[in-house]
């Protein structure tokens, strides 16, 4: 018997990062020493705080069924996060929780798009960002984020026409991968600009927390009047390390986040309670191991941009994120070729560029997600490996 897929299968073949696991498996299987740079999966641990608040939880029976609802205290959590650290009032009908912000973008659109409508993203972008309207039927249009433009999008060069069906714009700093921030006023002019042609704009927050230089992560709420037409995604993997737990929150437009609910109470029963109350000790406990963790960061963005640097690999600092971005060294022009590569003969595996789109191609991107020591170690073995050219 012949199974028959759906069209749209065709879309998605094996991922960049199953192919970079079979090959960091084969380099590992004849012995090389993988310096796994390429997944950006937190290496820290989550504080006791937040483990033992999910322990107690997980004690009570009670706490074994449908959740169906956010509880009250991590709604009253999640005001008091913003009211502190962002100095965003919300209130209780502009806050959900969702199952993780990367499921989170992947529905959204089914609840703002129909057949046809347009929705704007980023290139070079995070890949679900065009996945997730995908699969409301959405027209999916990039627009592009260049060095020359700050890596911040064009929006007087954005076609009237298109703008006309354009549905949503999903806009994201810092950036993964390109690692780049974008300054107060580009927000300032953001808002109004989505008023004016009715374009809903939803903001993947998820790095705020992991910023570095003494640049300050912000929400895109604090501009005037962004409610009116504004989303954003806030997430605790990144910040809290409690990835696995899958606790993210839409914010803002209180009819935007009523009509999400309505759609995923159709899908989903809520989150598991004891992860409810892990989320809130999080939320709600201190802040210093945020802090702690972002500056920990920035020591690995120096050992590994600053290394590559010192070897004749000219990479830029990254500005935010748990990333760094980099074009490829000079007598490369495939990306894809190059990380191959560069595996073989270095054990350092990243992730190359061309996976976040189009205007990826020709560079790569690491995760830093080693301890200080051993990304120095990566660099000396990028060193070794012959493949920079001092001259470049």
């Amino acid at each position: 018997m012949s199974i028959q897929l759906s069209k749209r299968m065709k879309d998605y073949e094996a991922g960049i990062f199953q192919v970079l696991n079979e090959k960091k498996d084969e380099a590992e299987k004849k012995g090389r020493k993988i310096y796994n740079l390429s997944v950006g999966t937190p290496d820290f641990k989550p504080a006791k705080h937040i483990m033992d608040a999910v322990t107690a939880a997980a004690s009570k029976p009670e706490n074994y069924k449908y959740a169906l609802v956010d509880i009250p205290e991590l709604i009253a959590a999640v005001q008091e996060r913003y009211r502190k650290r962002y100095q965003v009032v919300l209130e209780k009908n502009e806050i959900m929780s969702v199952y993780g912000s990367q499921e989170g973008i992947t529905h959204i659109c089914m609840t703002l798009c129909d057949l046809g409508d347009v929705v704007l993203v980023p290139n070079p972008g995070y890949p679900i960002f065009g996945i997730g309207p995908s699969l409301a039927g959405a027209d999916i249009v990039t627009y592009d984020l260049t060095e020359d433009n700050h890596y911040l999008p064009d929006l007087d060069g954005i076609d009237e026409a298109l703008l006309k069906r354009a549905r949503c714009m999903i806009v994201s700093y810092p950036l993964n991968p390109v690692c780049k921030t974008a300054p107060d006023d580009f927000y300032e002019r953001l808002i109004p600009w989505a008023i004016k042609h009715n374009i809903v704009i939803i903001h993947d927050n998820a790095y705020s927390d992991i910023i570095y230089d003494g640049r300050i992560g912000r929400s895109i709420l604090r501009v005037p009047d962004a409610k009116k037409i504004a989303v954003e995604f806030y997430s605790l993997s990144k910040s809290f390390n409690y990835t696995g737990a899958r606790v993210s929150f839409l914010v803002g437009n209180s009819e935007i986040v009523a009509a999400f609910k309505r759609f995923r109470s159709q899908i989903d029963y809520g989150t598991y309670l004891p992860v409810q109350y892990g989320a809130v000790a999080a939320l709600t406990g201190p802040d210093q191991m945020v802090k702690d963790q972002c500056a920990e960061y920035q020591k690995r963005r120096d050992a590994l941009c600053g290394g590559l640097r010192r070897i004749g690999w000219p990479v830029e600092d990254s500005e935010g994120t748990m990333f760094a971005w980099a074009k490829i060294p000079d007598g490369y022009t495939d990306d894809v070729a190059f990380v191959m590569e560069l595996v073989e003969k270095s054990g350092v595996l990243c992730t190359p560029g061309s996976s976040f789109g189009t205007l990826g191609a020709g560079h790569v991107r690491f995760a830093l997600t080693l301890p200080v020591e051993t990304i120095s170690e990566a660099v000396e073995a990028i060193r070794r490996s012959g493949m920079i050219r001092r001259e470049c």
